[in-house]
């Protein structure tokens, strides 16, 4: 008899715990704060070849994207600054002409390469750490992927493209392995920085003029030399 009772009794509590866990995974399911987890997806992109190529971002066709930028006031207004204070001097000195070739450094947007093209130059490249098609495309400054001697002139209109550069030294020696000979480096520096300091990185060219001008309201030194070969400076 204790037998049965205990086996009864046995198979009541199995019962029991059996609808006990029952109503604890319903109440579970129904009341959860956890949301039910989404099904998963794969992406389909291509593996970015940089970081950059990894951001999402809204993308316009480069020509729409120049267009908008040429239509802005500060393009206008940029573009106007440098045709008028910083192009002529350099004409009058016999070191720009419509058939030079320049190279723009740390040329961002391209600005100076689009006021360049409406001033009658046609052979203009403008590089950047990152691109900017159609004007900029991608480049190391202190490794420049030109030839000895390819570029009539190398100039850079933002102070910070020489002053922020991770090695100056570099890429003066980069400049004026690109320029030919009796080319010139046009520089535009904040106006706190030496002359003669930044002139001493440029081993194999003169100084031949300096002045300041404003870009975009703002008052910057143009600094120009000329690649003659010489180790001398007019600024020692």
């Amino acid at each position: 008899m204790d037998r049965r009772v205990q086996r009864l009794a046995s198979r009541v509590s199995i019962a029991l715990a059996a609808a006990a866990t029952l109503c604890l995974v319903y109440v579970f399911r129904h009341t959860s704060c956890f949301p039910a987890p989404e099904p998963l997806t794969l992406s389909l992109a291509p593996f970015p070849r940089t970081s950059c190529d990894a951001a999402s971002r809204r993308v316009l066709p480069p020509d729409r994207r120049l267009a908008k930028l040429r239509s802005s006031s500060r393009w206008r207004r940029r573009s106007a600054s440098l045709a008028a204070s910083v192009f002529p001097p350099l004409r009058r000195l016999g070191l720009l002409a419509g058939s030079s070739r320049v190279l723009f450094l740390a040329a961002g947007a391209g600005i100076a390469v689009d006021a360049l093209n409406a001033a009658g130059v046609t052979s203009v490249t403008g590089i950047d750490l990152v691109d900017f098609p159609p004007l900029v495309r991608r480049a190391d400054p202190h490794r420049l992927p030109f030839p000895d001697g390819a570029f009539d002139l190398v100039f850079s209109d933002d102070p910070a493209g020489f002053s922020g550069a991770l090695f100056p030294s570099r890429l003066a020696a980069e400049a004026e392995r690109s320029v030919r000979l009796g080319g010139a480096i046009a520089l535009a520096l904040e106006r706190q920085l030496d002359p003669a300091a930044v002139a001493a990185l440029f081993k194999r060219s003169r100084v031949v003029d300096i002045r300041d001008v404003t870009l975009d309201g703002s008052q910057v030194r143009l600094v120009i030399l000329q690649s003659n070969g010489t180790t001398l400076n007019p600024l020692h």
